[in-house]
């Protein structure tokens, strides 16, 4: 019979330990062949190393349960964290009266009353921002309806700014409406452009040294 191990090769006793005919080479003084010799050390090892700390019941996978560390479990890690807080809401608000907002929102369809609202004396960031907003938004609608109609009475090009010229009121009252309704009820008015540009202003402004 040929040696378990080594192919071609005849052995000359079986195993002591699993039975299996080995050749000499493989054969140790004891008579185990070399995969009882593996699982012999294999075992002495996990014996020595006993139980690691904070684990509970056997090993391997088999009930095993780790102790949760001092910090806690961290993101992604065990299980599912309590959820934060919410944020309390915003109480930029809290200190603008139902009249100013109705005044800010009037300063839409009505520019003068945005100017008014300028006067605040709580120096609303709100307020400020909302009557800014609409003072440029009805200049640059009005500047910009005197450059539709000047582009009108020039031959070919005003083709096609005639088309557009009618309809200026109609989006003006749309809009002023819109954005004054929405800024009654306390809500950050956001126009094309125009926000775009206070925005870009007032990081300029703080950006400025004093």
């Amino acid at each position: 019979m040929d040696c378990f191990f080594h192919a071609h090769v005849p052995s000359v006793a079986p195993c002591v330990d699993c039975g299996r005919g080995i050749c000499a080479t493989c054969r140790d003084s004891n008579g185990a062949c070399p995969s009882c010799r593996l699982a012999a050390r294999i075992d002495s090892a996990a014996a020595g190393r006993g139980e690691l700390p904070g684990q509970v019941g056997p090993s391997a996978g088999h009930g095993y349960r780790a102790t949760p560390p001092p910090g806690g479990y961290g993101p992604g890690y065990g299980p599912n964290p309590e959820p934060a807080a919410a944020p309390p809401p915003s109480t930029a608000l809290a200190t603008v009266s139902p009249e100013t907002r109705a005044l800010v929102g009037l300063g839409y369809p009505f520019w003068p009353l945005a100017a008014l609202a300028l006067l605040d004396p709580k120096r609303s960031a709100f307020v400020r921002r909302q009557a800014l907003q609409s003072l440029a938004f009805s200049f640059g609608f009005f500047g910009f309806s005197i450059g539709l109609t000047a582009i009108a009475h020039i031959p070919i090009l005003g083709l096609s700014a005639w088309p557009l010229i009618p309809l200026l009121v109609p989006i003006y009252l749309i809009a002023t409406v819109v954005y004054g309704f929405k800024a009654w009820q306390g809500d950050d008015v956001r126009v094309p452009l125009v926000s775009d540009w206070l925005d870009q202003r007032h990081q300029h402004d703080a950006g400025s040294p004093a």
